[in-house]
């Protein structure tokens, strides 16, 4: 008879708990993605402005 305890059950990685997240949000995380995205866009073209 041999005594192995029971392994506790893994943590789900960081991706799947955002991906669950953000199933459940829907149409909420869709607008912070694309306001992040243009946010990052604006960002970006400007840096390449100011310093051509």
């Amino acid at each position: 008879m041999e005594n192995t305890p029971s392994r506790p059950e893994p943590q789900p990685s960081y991706v799947k708990l955002a991906m669950r997240n953000m199933v459940r949000k829907g149409s909420k995380s869709l607008l912070h993605f694309g306001l992040t995205t243009i946010g990052l866009l604006t960002v970006l073209v400007a840096l390449a402005y100011l310093t051509r």
